[in-house]
């Protein structure tokens, strides 16, 4: 695929974002404009490799057919990489923009030169299928008189929503907030994925004939057995929203924040009022530390710079991964690799140095003496490997003790399971961590005609999961209904 001698001919170059200066002072997205001609030549040094690992297990989710597209791309046949792109994958304009690409990690080239850019190519084929009109609504050529209800409109969600709307299910979609989109609306910040580009996407799959709810918490506003009585199935989306908590000493203080409670609150107040209402909360000449890495703490970094705080401090637990992927992080798996993500490169070219800080355990939080948080207590660790099984341990470093000022401490260390008030009426199953038991590519829950799909049921992960799961769940629920699919 691609040239045939073009992995040898040019070298991997990435769009690049904007200025980090430049676009620190908006809520913009921070990518460049695609420049087509270079998309072609990166899209050429897509290997003949017999064996494309960037559609294994290691690879891409949603088995998108990267190498089809790729050479589809560097011939300049843009529609038709666009309807391969579509085959596998609802939202690539989402996935593009936001998914890590495991695909990249898994490339072949990736074994002894740098990986194609496929991430960069798949958010040019959607985007120039949207600039020159190609992707129109899809309406089913029937309808089967069945009702479907997604609990849940995140990636899953309306990954599933679509894919029975298509199947010709009348699809009612529930949202507890007052945006559908879930975590692409107000998990992820505008500077990484415009909101536009969420509703634009939303207003086909409304047009196609699918019903968004907002403001309904099932659950809460209506039961689960309520909507099992008015619909055929129900599918439950409702993402891993409990998040992981920090129970130390100071807990309690007015300023320690989950990283979600933030990050929604700007983009609600970023959508209603441009920040004019002031209904967020602001890190505008604060001392922020955010505990706890990954792309939640990344966004919570450039929010916060955004904000104009007088200074942000990342803590991270484990040790700054390596330059190089480590012996015992072989290709194709996922690179455990040092990275410099937006927020951090924002950091560094607004104060001078990365935000990040390596090996540190928070004990506590230290009280101004007026209920409000004024600095965060830790120490340093020391990581060794047990001699016996291999598993690497903490230790607390004597003497390494600090306080580190901070007028606001955003909490970025994942989430552990779905909120339970949803599915407790109803007794569903859980698994040993909390989620909804049901098995992969299956999906059905203990609860006849209900499905779980997303990190609900898989636990925390990426939109391209989400994605693989709600069209999986989709699947399953047209079997269910009609006895046989012909759903992907």
């Amino acid at each position: 695929m691609g040239k045939v001698t073009g992995f040898k001919e040019f070298e991997r170059k990435t769009e690049p974002y904007r200025d980090p200066i430049a676009r620190l002072g908006d809520f913009d997205e921070i990518y460049t404009e695609h420049d087509w001609d270079h998309l072609q030549t990166q899209g050429a040094r897509c290997m003949d490799c017999g064996v494309p690992f960037c559609q294994s297990t290691n690879g891409c989710p949603v088995d998108n057919l990267i190498p089809e597209w790729n050479d589809l791309v560097y011939n300049g046949r843009w529609r038709e990489a666009l309807d391969r792109l579509h085959k596998t994958n609802n939202f690539p304009e989402f996935t593009g923009r936001v998914c890590p690409a495991p695909c990249e990690g898994a490339c072949v080239l990736g074994i002894t030169n740098p990986a194609v850019t496929i991430k960069n190519i798949e958010a040019s084929i959607i985007d120039n299928g949207f600039e020159q009109g190609w992707v129109q609504v899809q309406q089913p050529a029937a309808r089967s008189g069945k009702k479907v209800a997604v609990v849940g409109s995140g990636p899953a969600g309306m990954a599933a929503a679509e894919q029975l709307n298509r199947a010709g299910h009348l699809v009612t979609v529930y949202e507890r907030a007052d945006r559908i989109g879930g975590l692409l609306m107000y998990g992820i910040p505008n500077m990484k994925l415009d909101k536009q580009i969420v509703e634009r996407r939303i207003e086909l799959m409304r047009s196609a004939g699918i019903e968004f709810v907002t403001n309904t918490d099932v659950g809460k506003d209506v039961t689960l057995d309520e909507l099992r009585k008015q619909f055929d199935s129900v599918l439950l989306t409702t993402g891993a929203t409990e998040a992981r908590d920090l129970p130390v000493d100071g807990r309690e203080l007015e300023g320690v924040h989950f990283a979600m409670e933030f990050l929604t609150a700007n983009t609600r107040s970023l959508l209603d009022s441009n920040l004019q209402d002031g209904n967020y909360i602001s890190a505008k000449d604060k001392h922020v530390i955010v505990i706890g890495g990954g792309d939640t703490g990344t966004d919570c970094i450039g929010t916060s710079l955004r904000h104009g705080c007088s200074s942000v401090v990342n803590f991270e637990l484990l040790p700054q991964p390596p330059e190089q992927r480590a012996e015992d992080n072989p290709w194709p798996t996922w690179p455990l690799i040092f990275r410099v993500d937006y927020g951090h490169a924002e950091a560094e070219a607004k104060n001078g140095d990365d935000p990040r800080q390596y090996c540190l355990l928070t004990k506590g939080f230290v009280d101004d003496g007026n209920g409000q948080v004024k600095a965060v207590k830790t120490v340093q660790v020391q990581w060794t490997r047990n001699e016996e099984d291999g598993r690497w341990q903490m230790q607390e470093v004597d003497g390494s003790e600090r306080e580190w000022p901070a007028d606001l401490v955003l909490l970025s260390m994942g989430f552990v399971s779905p909120e339970h008030y949803v599915s407790e009426a109803v007794g569903i199953e859980l698994d040993e961590r909390g989620n909804y038991q049901a098995a992969y590519d299956q999906y059905v829950t203990s609860v006849e005609g209900v499905y779980a799909a997303g990190d609900c049921r898989r636990g925390q992960s990426l939109v391209v999961w989400a994605i693989n799961e709600g069209r999986g769940a989709a699947r399953e629920i047209d079997r269910y209904l009609m006895g046989s699919t012909e759903l992907p």
